[in-house]
């Protein structure tokens, strides 16, 4: 079976509907599949790519602040915002799945040189694997509460996240009670609380049951012990990430993410020395709301520069 997300009641939210009025988006067929994205603007491709629980809602702003010089790509998941939502008897909810999806989106759109990923929480490990894959294709990264590589050793997984995943009660808090969407965004932000017309927006594709069925499977697929279904592409992403060495780099992390915290941020710094990393002491894992108004002419500006420029350094 597969739900086909409508498109929401453009009167039901202003912030929602101006979204859908500006970005209608375009459809790819995968495989009978409707994965939904975002193609605007002219120039070097940048590829925007969102996690668990989120969408292409999130890259709004900084969509419209890139597509000016850019050729802006936002793709929503199979599951996910106005993607259409299957079943497990029609899409293997797997971390391979995403990247493969990813790269046959960007061979079906002709992207295929200087391809600059933005990444945020599970798009980190999706954008991570095509670019181990594919390093020559890459241009320049841009990395936001994520992970790339294993949890590192000095990181306990989180018991929310024990109980989503491990539990009997997971599908009934996920699936059920809308819990890790709503919660995500109800916690996300720490600088202020997100607005209610802003958590709202965020939750209206996954407005069941069935509509949730990715936002669960993305926490059971994180990998934690050999054998868990995404662990072998996981060692080989960043045993590969040396790869990426010479890639100009930033690093834009939210420092109060319970999930990406500290640990997740030095892994980074220790793999990539060369990066350029600013934190931001009071923002949480949706660090791009938290601090629109800094980060978004941060990154439309490296984005920008020419990627044999110095770096600025480090904030």
């Amino acid at each position: 079976m597969t739900t086909t997300a409508a498109p929401p009641n453009p009167t039901a939210n202003a912030d929602l509907a101006a979204f859908l009025a500006a970005h209608p988006g375009r459809d790819w067929d995968r495989d009978g599949l409707k994965l939904h994205y975002l193609d605007e603007g002219e120039g070097p491709p940048v590829v925007m790519l969102h996690g668990n629980p989120s969408w292409s809602f999130l890259y709004r702003t900084l969509a419209e602040a890139v597509a000016p010089t850019h050729r802006v790509i936002v793709p929503d998941h199979i599951g996910c915002g106005l993607s259409d939502k299957p079943d497990d008897s029609r899409y293997a909810y797997t971390l391979a799945s995403r990247v493969d999806d990813l790269e046959r989106l960007l061979d079906h759109l002709g992207v295929r040189d200087d391809i600059s990923l933005v990444v945020h929480d599970w798009g980190g490990m999706i954008g991570s694997a095509f670019a181990a894959r594919h390093p020559e294709r890459i241009a320049k990264l841009v990395v936001m509460n994520t992970a790339g590589f294993h949890m590192p050793k000095d990181k306990t997984f989180p018991w929310a996240l024990h109980v989503c995943r491990d539990t009997a009660a997971g599908a009934w808090v996920v699936r059920g009670l809308n819990a890790f969407v709503r919660g995500t965004a109800w916690i996300g932000c720490k600088n202020e609380r997100m607005p209610r017309r802003l958590r709202d927006a965020y939750a209206t594709p996954y407005g069941s049951w069935a509509d949730r069925i990715a936002i669960h499977r993305f926490v059971q697929d994180i990998p934690l012990k050999p054998g868990d279904r995404a662990y072998d592409l996981v060692s080989a992403t960043q045993d590969r990430l040396p790869l990426l060495a010479d890639v100009p780099m930033l690093v834009a992390w939210g420092m109060k993410d319970f999930v990406f915290d500290e640990p997740f941020l030095k892994e980074w710094e220790r793999r990539f020395p060369a990066a350029e990393v600013h934190r931001f002491p009071n923002a949480g894992h949706y660090v791009l709301e938290d601090e629109a108004a800094t980060l978004v002419p941060l990154i439309r500006d490296f984005l920008d520069r020419p990627a044999e420029a110095p770096a600025d350094g480090r904030g």
